[in-house]
């Protein structure tokens, strides 16, 4: 089975999802942020909070990103926010954010890749026709998780 991009509906305003995704090492839990339309580093930004103020709830001292390289990933604007945030949380106590971007054409060092591509066939349809509400209620039944954007606290 493929994925088959779907064709949005005259008058539909969800016409592109991104989903952003963390696991935790210590108990394999799967965090998902969606958002609609193209993935930016704002909302990476805003994905980041959220894991961030989740780690201080669980007193967690640093957080491993480890990223491919898509433009929302390697933006100077988040580059630049992310060195002037470890810096203030050195000094507050906050957990500090390590990044790490993987070599070029190397999916495979993604720890969370595998776990897209079984997502992807799981939750797809054969003729390509589910829309995006849907598809986030599929994603999160499939990583057995709550939708990140129902609980992320900014």
């Amino acid at each position: 089975m493929r994925l088959v991009e779907r064709t949005p509906a005259s008058g539909e305003t969800e016409k592109a999802l991104a989903c952003f995704g963390a696991v935790r090492q210590d108990t394999q839990q799967t965090y998902l942020y969606f958002c609609n339309g193209q993935p930016n580093s704002e909302h990476m930004w805003l994905f980041i909070i959220g894991l961030l103020a989740l780690a201080h709830q669980e007193k967690i001292r640093v957080v491993v990103m480890i990223w491919d390289r898509a433009t929302w990933h390697k933006s100077k604007r988040l580059r630049q926010w992310i060195r002037a945030y470890n810096r203030a949380a050195k000094q507050t106590g906050q957990p500090r954010l390590l990044t790490f971007l993987l070599p070029k054409k190397s999916p495979w060092l993604n720890p969370l890749e595998p776990r897209w591509l079984h997502a992807k066939r799981k939750v797809c349809e054969p003729d390509g026709d589910l829309t995006s509400h849907e598809l986030k209620h599929r994603l999160a039944a499939h990583f057995d998780t709550e939708p990140f954007w129902n609980s992320l606290i900014i």
